[in-house]
């Protein structure tokens, strides 16, 4: 049976979700409904998507039946209450990335998920990527001999972006982009908490940051290098250097399509999609799809590739580097 898929929220991310998922067999993913807070909006998403059923507020697709898990695409800031909606109604959930503005909110999602006894997921599309999982191969037949050093760069002109760098929209770089180098960093070292964490920013007059580097200091004299910004292009690529050895994941490293050891370059192209997408190489979101719904038939409560350990240990890092650069959301007080 058809894995049959909620959209909650109507904006970039979710289109370009349903346009990955059409690149995949409509007998293993259906999309059933979308809701948005406006019912106009929910309908021309619908209709864009071919999608049978709009709803004009989250509480009518929580009242679905007929949906399987909901995907949610809406700002982060609205993450926890929307996502213990869903997770309290027995809904399975896959919520878009940062899961929540802090390791207290993560907690509650998480707490939800297994008090429901539902699937839970953190939508962090990297880690399906078939780049990863062979970055994952290489590493763990130690190709490059041991690891000391990984180098992750993510940064992109977004400041002309109010959501991106308004901090009262959870805005930041750590928080938007960011957390793309820190979760590869915690990927190549098999989810180990680092020893050590020093993080150092400039801000934005909102409060946010603008560009921030953060240093991981691992066991064994390992170190990860990771850095971000709104302000300007990096190479945004994530290079692995070891004893006998280097795997670099080229540009975008967030959501990959080339890999090069030693130097030696092996393509993993992408699906052409059928509609206009607004972020680079986004079908590749039919990755994360296709292991919710591998998890679902599996009857697996979370995924092995973004465990919920993973997002827990990656929220609690950036809550530190957050508290060394001087960066409060309102969420933080409460």
């Amino acid at each position: 049976m058809a894995t049959r898929w909620g959209i909650c929220g109507a904006g970039n991310i979710s289109h370009d979700f349903c346009v990955a998922l059409k690149t995949l067999s409509n007998a293993d993913h259906q999309i059933v409904a979308v809701a948005a807070r406006n019912l106009e909006r929910a309908k021309k998403f619908a209709k864009t998507h071919e999608i049978p059923n709009a709803y004009g507020s989250y509480n009518e697709l929580v009242k679905d039946r007929n949906i399987d898990v909901v995907y949610i695409g809406i700002l982060h800031t609205h993450h926890l209450q929307v996502g213990l909606l869903f997770l309290n109604a027995g809904k399975n959930v896959l919520c878009e990335k940062p899961f929540a503005m802090n390791l207290r909110e993560v907690k509650q999602l998480v707490s939800a998920a297994k008090e429901n006894n539902v699937f839970l997921m953190e939508a962090v599309w990297s880690r399906c990527f078939p780049v990863y999982a062979e970055v994952g191969r290489l590493l763990s037949e130690n190709t490059i001999g041991e690891v000391k050093m990984v180098k992750v760069y993510f940064g992109l002109p977004l400041m002309d972006r109010t959501r991106t760098t308004d901090r009262e929209q959870g805005g930041g770089a750590l928080l938007d982009i960011g957390i793309y180098t820190l979760q590869f960093a915690l990927m190549v070292f098999k989810g180990e908490r680092p020893e050590s964490i020093h993080a150092t920013a400039v801000l934005l007059p909102s409060g946010a940051d603008q560009s921030t580097v953060v240093v991981l200091k691992f066991s064994g004299n390992r170190m990860a290098i990771c850095a971000c910004t709104l302000s300007c292009l990096l190479p945004n690529d994530a290079t692995i250097c070891g004893t006998e050895g280097t795997i670099r994941v080229a540009r975008p490293m967030h959501c990959p399509t080339t890999l090069e050891v030693n130097g030696k370059k092996t393509e993993f192209p992408l699906p052409e999609p059928a509609l206009p997408l607004n972020f680079e190489n986004s079908t590749g979101l039919r990755y994360e799809a296709e292991e919710v719904r591998r998890c679902l038939q599996k009857g697996l409560k979370e995924s092995i590739k973004m465990s919920l350990t993973d997002s827990e240990l990656l929220i609690e890092i950036m809550d530190e580097a957050r508290r060394q650069i001087g960066v409060v959301y309102e969420q933080d007080s409460q």
